[in-house]
């Protein structure tokens, strides 16, 4: 059997259902990578995420739906007056943005409660986390985490990133330059995006960018670039490839989530690169073609 386990941040997600009416669901872009991972997954991989809840009834809906999804949560922290996180998609056509109110979110706290996180950490083949798991986390925290990860790397164990880079999540742009190079760095896999990348690292292509990382100590990355060619390095040989167009986009919210859950998952099915890069593009193209981050395993079975 295999393991899989996120560490991050679920939210409350609203999103427009016209006529000034929210439909509300929970998302988050750790949580999104495990659900598609599960949706990709043997049936015997055991698919866990590590973060904290309030306690709180909005907490108790949102543990019950990530355990709908097949993913394992039974110990998370609960930390009393903390709240989830809440944000609303704001599409224009099918690209997004968001508003967030996250200030009371519980998930910052959840390197407070230990035990829970280093037993997950230990049971897992692959840990997977992201720039936003770091950015959310007060500096001790963040220490403490990514030490422990460094710990376990050094056990066998694969630690797999998306730098997924919020620069209005850091209050200082340098540091967050650094603590994303250095996450990466002790890396085995690291997934960016690559409009991410040029923004904050200046990356003339994916190639760069992919070359950045690899240089850092990453032995494989992989690039998302949206509609363009996804860019695959490892062990010093990159290759481009192609994406099957995708008509009738709807939202393109956690494109690259859904297209990192459904890559992880697909190695450790044991499926070589070019079929695990092809599963990985035709989830993502299947997520972006519904609105809001997390569509049901029987939509994404019928697209």
């Amino acid at each position: 059997m295999t393991s899989i386990l996120g560490i991050g941040e679920c939210m409350i997600e609203l999103s427009s259902a016209g006529d000034d009416l929210w439909r509300q669901r929970f998302s988050g872009d750790v949580f999104n990578a495990l659900w598609y991972a599960r949706a990709y997954s043997r049936d015997d991989t055991d698919i866990a995420f590590h973060t904290a809840v309030g306690t709180d009834q909005m907490s108790d809906q949102m543990l019950t739906f990530i355990q709908s999804g097949g993913i394992r949560c039974d110990d998370t922290p609960r930390i009393a007056n903390r709240r989830p996180g809440l944000y609303t998609i704001h599409l224009n056509g099918a690209e997004r943005s968001f508003t967030y109110w996250r200030d009371t979110s519980a998930a910052q706290m959840m390197v407070r409660q230990p035990g829970p996180l280093w037993a997950n950490v230990a049971g897992a083949d692959v840990v997977y986390f992201s720039g936003i798991s770091l950015a959310i986390l007060p500096p001790e925290d963040l220490e403490i985490l990514l030490d422990g990860l460094v710990q376990h790397k050094k056990l066998g164990g694969i630690l797999a990133f998306d730098p997924n880079i919020r620069p209005h999540l850091w209050s200082d742009r340098d540091r967050m330059l650094r603590v994303i190079s250095r996450a990466a760095s002790l890396c085995d896999l690291v997934l960016p995006s690559f409009d991410d990348e040029t923004s904050a690292f200046g990356d003339a292509t994916p190639e760069d960018s992919a070359k950045r990382y690899a240089d850092l100590g990453a032995n494989h990355v992989v690039v998302k670039n949206g509609p363009s060619d996804t860019i695959h390095l490892e062990s010093g040989c990159m290759t481009a490839f192609p994406v099957t167009p995708v008509d009738k986009i709807i939202d393109t919210t956690a494109a690259g989530d859904s297209f990192n859950g459904a890559y992880i998952a697909s190695l450790l099915r044991g499926l070589p690169t070019y079929k695990a890069i092809q599963s990985a593009q035709q989830c993502a193209g299947k997520v972006i073609r519904q609105k809001g981050a997390i569509i049901s395993f029987a939509e994404l079975d019928a697209i």
